[in-house]
């Protein structure tokens, strides 16, 4: 490997049919590692290759958000949904942050959305009403689905003339029944993500990567970390997660490594719960995101 120096901080994915990171060390295929710049702690490196870069690829890439568009994100307080509110309205998008609660739509709202739609309030059909009335009865010009099942169906009606859908998540773990006259009248496009797949099929990520890592060293972009485990606390993390009242990222590291400042905010970190114990590692072993509302 050139370009890379022993004991240099960096950001690595594993190997499509690797054997993951819940471990203290790692082998991955040379090309999907790159330097981690200066900045970036390495509890926000932990969630970039997999919610930042979701969200990053969804938008950019798939959906083409430009400067004055609307953007719908479900499940706005979620790892993937609170990069995408702000990576949207970095790219001078408009955002309305849909959420689970009043407590996670403000929380979401803090990043950078113009709007949000607590579902609590506003479930099911209710939802898809008030991003009508949010958006002048137009609808939104993307919505990024990280939910699937029956909101699915909710965010093609929320979706605009020529709007465009990206799904990229069934954490809902049901079927997603829509009518096709929901979104074919109004040419709504829909694409679908999963980055394992991309990986398979060639995508080299370090651009992308290297692209999101630079903004969060310079504090464009600001990583929620919630909550810090061992890798023997890995069982309580899970069960963390499957509650679903996380805000953000929940992050595993190997034990023993020296603790990391509470407040590390000038490395790209954000603390959401202040009861959490923040512990760093030189080698980060994973993260886990959360995409249910």
């Amino acid at each position: 490997m050139t370009g890379l120096e022993a004991g240099q901080p960096v950001l690595a994915m594993d190997a499509t049919a690797g054997s993951g990171f819940y471990a203290e060390l790692a082998v991955v295929p040379a090309g999907r590692v790159t330097p981690l710049p200066d900045g970036v702690g390495l509890l926000a490196a932990a969630t970039l290759p997999s919610a930042w870069l979701t969200a990053w690829y969804c938008l950019h890439r798939l959906a083409r958000v430009a400067a004055g568009e609307t953007v719908v994100v479900q499940a706005a307080a979620s790892g993937v949904g609170s990069a995408a509110v702000q990576i949207a309205a970095e790219a001078g998008a408009r955002v309305i942050a849909v959420a689970g609660s009043a407590e996670k739509a403000e929380w979401a709202a803090g990043f950078g959305a113009g709007a949000t739609v607590d579902t609590s309030v506003h479930p099911e059909d209710a939802a898809v009403d008030e991003v009508l009335r949010l958006t002048g009865g137009r609808g939104a010009h993307v919505v990024l689905d990280t939910v699937g099942g029956r909101v699915f169906g909710q965010s093609l009606h929320q979706a605009g003339q020529a709007g465009r859908v990206v799904a990229l998540a069934n954490v809902a773990l049901e079927p997603s029944t829509i009518d096709t006259r929901h979104f074919y009248p109004k040419n709504v496009s829909i694409h679908g993500f999963q980055i394992t797949n991309l990986l398979d099929h060639g995508y080299d990520p370090r651009p992308d990567l290297r692209e999101i890592a630079a903004r969060v060293a310079t504090g464009a972009f600001r990583v929620p970390v919630e909550s810090v485990f061992t890798l023997e606390q890995a069982a309580d993390a899970r069960r963390q997660l499957e509650r679903r009242g996380n805000r953000g990222k929940i992050v595993l590291t190997v034990a023993g490594d020296p603790a990391c400042p509470r407040h590390a905010t000038d490395q790209g970190e954000q603390w959401t719960d202040r009861r959490a114990t923040p512990v760093t590692a030189r080698r980060q072993t994973n993260s886990f995101c959360s995409t249910r509302k």
